[in-house]
C-alpha cells in the first residue's frame, strides 16, 4: 500500500510530499488547475517515491503550465526521479533541479 501524498501551496510553489504514484496522485490530479493557477514551480524533495505514472503526471503539469506562458520548474529532485527521467529519455522536456 502506499503512503499519502500531501501537497501545500507556498507562493509561486507547490510542495510535495510522501509518494507520487498510481495509488495517490488522483487527488492531485482533480485539483491541477486550481492548485497550479499561481505557480512556476513544484518542489519534490519531500517525495520518498515517484512512479512512472507520477513522472507522466509531473510532465503534464509542466506542459500545462507552458500551453499558459509559464515555465514550472522542478526543484528538489533526487537521484530515484532524475534517474527515472534517465530512463526515459526526457532530460530535455523535464528538467530536474537539485536546488530546494
Amino acid at each position: 500500500m502506499s503512503a499519502a501524498l500531501s501537497f501545500e501551496s507556498q507562493q509561486q510553489t507547490l510542495i510535495l510530499r510522501g509518494e507520487l504514484d498510481r495509488e495517490t496522485l488522483l487527488p492531485l490530479w482533480r485539483q491541477r488547475d486550481a492548485l497550479l493557477a499561481d505557480k512556476t514551480a513544484i518542489d519534490v524533495a519531500q517525495l520518498q517515491r515517484v512512479d512512472s505514472s507520477g513522472l507522466a503526471l509531473l510532465l503534464h503539469l509542466r506542459e500545462q503550465q507552458r500551453q499558459r506562458g509559464v515555465e514550472l520548474k522542478i526543484s528538489g529532485a533526487t537521484d530515484r526521479l532524475k534517474t527515472l527521467v534517465a530512463l526515459y529519455n526526457l532530460q530535455a522536456i523535464m528538467p530536474v533541479d537539485t536546488a530546494g
